[in-house]
């Protein structure tokens, strides 16, 4: 029995680990790397394994940095099993779609560059492309349901255990057996935070020998929710007063339908101005909307009550549905009174970076980050106090008003995975992944009665 790390180790993005065990290998996860021109240069190199060599993939969640690489998996020969949640499986298939439009995008965007510039030698190719997208879809198989066991594979039982992070999310707990020999492993995933909005808290879980857990907020809390509702929603007030536009850069998976959640309540409150108007300006995020309608099973008991009476807690009246290309470049003439959500959340890509191009330099407007900025990505500089910004090769002043509001964060904080890995009852082992390194190391030396590795990239161990 064997771990091995080929992403999220020593970082945030990219998770991807690989288990060998009774004659199989099974991957948790296989994200896209974000971030820095050198980190995405990671996507392209070879997968640290043979691709072709997988029997199983089993999926955590859909954010793109967890399920982003499936579609080059299968593109270089996968032909495995893709294990999930149903809410995941529907989620992930928009994700993985989204992000081969937008790779073909700026591929084919560098390439009218190179071309002008007569440097036809160096065209570029995507990453993947959406018929990999659609190919890397067949692979999906048994859909996943919250604690109730998957025999995947003789000596390998998996179960999927809700994390409370976004719709369909997990922790996978696996029960391994080869020759007589017994282990039990815990992901723990992206584990979410109590008491938010939408979805279910995180399960409480089982015990286990060896946990390979995130640790993106490992260094720190959150801050409380409500007052980060009262600060998100006073930074609107404020924007609109002084005549500009907001822009969210936002994940659209959870992100978005949390913050619709709570734009709801502040309009429904006559907490809001009354002239707002709310641009949810991401396809994905739309997508993913009304996939969540569709999945009363992940929902906490205030939000199905809700949906049960009737009332569309992502919907009101100053709400619009940016589907197009064409909506979206409309946006641009509207010079104030306006919330735009658009991702991507790290602003590495989509939409929001033509709407920050067109606002950060005016110093009525604001730009409100809700969620995390893993280092290198055009979110951490702008949160980092940049004065400038490069986007779309052109360096525009950063003049905007500025937030950073911690409290909406999907990802636990510091006591709450604290508190999780606690519960496990001290399991053996505990390997530290998807975090920065300084909040890995400061968790580290908080954790008590187990042996703490943190997980290297590339590096094989035995389990």
């Amino acid at each position: 029995m064997k771990i091995s790390f080929h992403g999220a180790a020593e970082g945030v993005t990219g998770s991807c680990h690989l288990i060998q065990v009774a004659g199989k290998k099974l991957l948790i996860d296989c994200g896209l790397f974000q971030g820095s021109r050198e980190v995405e240069e990671d996507n392209a190199k070879p997968f640290g394994f043979d691709p072709a060599a997988i029997d199983y993939l089993l999926l955590t969640h859909a954010h793109l940095d967890h399920c982003g690489r499936i579609p080059l998996l299968a593109k270089q020969g996968f032909e495995g099993e893709i294990i999930t949640t149903m809410a995941t499986q529907e989620l992930a298939r928009v994700v993985m779609l989204d992000s081969a439009h937008l790779n073909e995008e700026d591929v084919r965007r560098k390439n009218r560059k190179l071309k002008r510039k007569r440097h036809v030698k160096a065209l570029i190719e995507p990453l993947y492309t959406t018929e990999d997208a659609l190919y890397a879809l067949n692979y999906f198989g048994r859909r996943a349901s919250y604690n109730k066991p998957i025999q995947v594979a003789k000596g390998i039982k998996a179960t999927f255990i809700d994390a409370g992070h976004i719709l369909g999310s997990a922790c996978i707990f696996l029960e391994l057996e080869e020759e007589g020999r017994k282990r039990t492993v815990l992901f723990s995933g992206d584990l979410g935070t109590n008491g938010r909005a939408i979805l279910r808290d995180p399960d409480t879980p089982p015990h286990a020998d060896v946990v390979v857990m995130e640790t993106t907020y490992g260094d720190r809390a959150h801050k409380e929710l409500e007052p980060s509702i009262d600060e998100f929603f006073e930074a609107i007030n404020q924007t609109v007063s002084r005549g500009g536009n907001i822009i969210v850069p936002t994940f659209a998976l959870e992100r978005a339908q949390e913050l619709l959640y709570y734009l709801h309540e502040g309009w429904k409150e006559k907490q809001l101005p009354r002239g707002l108007q709310v641009f949810l300006d991401s396809p994905m995020a739309i997508s993913a909307t009304n996939i969540f309608a569709r999945h009363p099973e992940c929902y906490d008991s205030e939000t199905k009550k809700l949906f049960a009476s009737g009332h569309d807690p992502f919907d009101f009246p100053s709400l619009h549905f940016s589907h197009e290309a064409s909506d979206s470049m409309a946006l641009n003439n509207i010079h104030s009174g306006a919330l735009i959500l658009a991702g991507s959340g790290m602003c590495t890509g989509g939409r929001v970076r033509h709407h920050l191009k067109k606002n950060i330099w005016r110093k009525e407007c604001s730009v409100i980050f809700v969620g995390f900025a893993a280092r290198g990505t055009l979110a951490r500089r702008i949160v980092d106090g940049a004065k400038t910004v490069s986007i779309f090769g052109e360096e525009i002043a950063v003049n905007a008003q500025i937030y950073t509001i911690g409290g909406f964060s999907a990802h636990a904080g510091q006591g709450e995975l604290l508190a999780w890995h606690k519960a496990i009852n001290k399991p053996q082992i505990t390997y530290l992944v998807h975090g920065e390194v300084d909040a890995m190391e400061t968790f580290a030396g908080l954790l008590e009665d187990t042996e703490v590795r943190i997980g290297k990239r590339g590096q094989e161990y035995d389990l």
